[in-house]
């Protein structure tokens, strides 16, 4: 969900790059093709900037991101343009003016840089906001749970039982280190048999614990790490 979030914001930038030099007289082949630069500049300088621990740092790092879009501005109409020019001149750069203005890339490098943190930001609080699913098949059915709401996963090799805290369970073929490493946090191995959610542990002992009103065994390789 998050890189097809990403990949919209970059699409809708990239459509609003062009239609700004399409404005300048460049034809949308063109706009594109120039608009495409600014962005590998624009990712480079939200990355590396908070990276930059003095002012004095972030200024040369805001300079040089500056100019090597300017050099790469000018080395894609070099390119891509003047040799296809009647006049076959080659020193001659059909830029419009306003391309090597700083302030003007700038303006744009720093849109870009501030929306995409921004819309990252967003995607996170809200992916963070909606609860984590998990999708499987049980019985040749899909079947698809909130993560929270599974209570423990007991394995018998030829199958686990998935539990969940309202006391159903289902089964799947899918191997318990496959579910260690698909769930993740708050799971936490206890025994070969069991994974158990950490958020419905309610006691532990020495080689047992309770977890939504179920005794479960811990055995000596896992006691440590539990």
């Amino acid at each position: 969900m998050k890189i097809f979030g990403r990949i919209a914001y970059w699409l809708v930038a990239l459509a609003l790059v062009t239609a700004i030099l399409i404005s300048l007289d460049y034809t949308p082949g063109q706009a594109v093709l120039i608009s495409l630069v600014f962005f590998p500049c624009a990712i480079a300088l939200e990355f590396f900037l908070p990276k930059a621990e003095t002012i004095r740092d972030k200024v040369f790092l805001s300079l040089a991101v500056l100019v090597s879009t300017t050099l790469l501005l000018l080395l894609v109409h070099r390119l891509l343009w003047s040799p296809f020019m009647k006049s076959r001149v080659w020193f001659i750069l059909d830029v419009q003016p306003v391309l090597v203005n700083p302030v003007f890339l700038g303006l744009i490098l720093t849109m870009l840089a501030l929306g995409d943190y921004a819309w990252r930001k967003w995607l996170d609080r809200r992916l963070q906001a909606a609860p984590r699913q998990i999708t499987f098949f049980s019985d040749r059915k899909s079947v698809t749970l909130p993560v929270a709401e599974i209570a423990y996963i007991e394995s018998n090799d030829t199958e686990v039982r998935i539990f969940t805290l309202d006391g159903r369970y289902f089964r799947n073929k899918t191997g318990i280190s496959q579910w260690e490493n698909l769930l993740g946090d708050p799971f936490v191995r206890i025994h070969r048999s069991y994974l158990v959610n950490r958020a419905v542990i309610t006691s532990v002992g020495p080689d047992t614990l309770t977890a939504s009103g179920q005794t479960l065994p811990i055995s000596r390789k896992y006691r440590n790490t539990l």
